[in-house]
């Protein structure tokens, strides 16, 4: 993430926890990332719109990246006919929100990063108040109306 999308004052002063710089050790002996970069990740908001068949495995991998902040918005429940293509869910998840299932996942991924569940559609309504209190929004839904939606907000 650039300096553009973290503002220094955000990141520079985050530390890690002794179980932080052992999982992110990877990415801190990269010169891609190191100390500086996991923290803003660490620093960063990112938004996911759909738990789906898109936003499942991209959710999962900015969990375990180390993102800290990521929200979630999924209105729908796990069916079996998910389970195939929507790897954030098993079986045992079938009949539950999406959200719900996604949180549990989630957190057993990577217990550090902080989730905001957002049970609804994303709206007119509601678009706005949701999608700015995070840095960057991943369009992982399955419909053109929001899709457009979250290209315009």
């Amino acid at each position: 993430m650039s300096e553009s999308i973290i503002p220094q004052e955000r990141w520079s002063s985050i530390d890690f926890t002794r179980e932080e710089l052992n999982r992110y050790s990877r990415h801190l002996i990269m010169q891609e990332v190191t100390a500086a970069g996991q923290k803003r990740l660490k620093a960063g908001r990112v938004l996911c719109v759909g738990a789906g068949g898109l936003g499942s495995p991209a959710v999962l991998y900015l969990a375990a990246a180390g993102i800290g902040t990521i929200g979630l918005v999924d209105f729908d429940s796990v069916d079996a006919s998910n389970l195939q293509r929507q790897i954030l869910h098993g079986t045992k998840d079938i009949g539950r929100r999406k959200v719900s299932s996604s949180y549990d996942r989630l957190t057993d991924i990577n217990p550090n990063v902080v989730l905001h569940l957002h049970d609804c559609r994303l709206e007119g309504e509601n678009a706005m108040e949701i999608v700015g209190n995070y840095d960057l929004v991943l369009d992982g839904s399955d419909n053109f109306a929001t899709r457009y939606l979250t290209n315009d907000v």
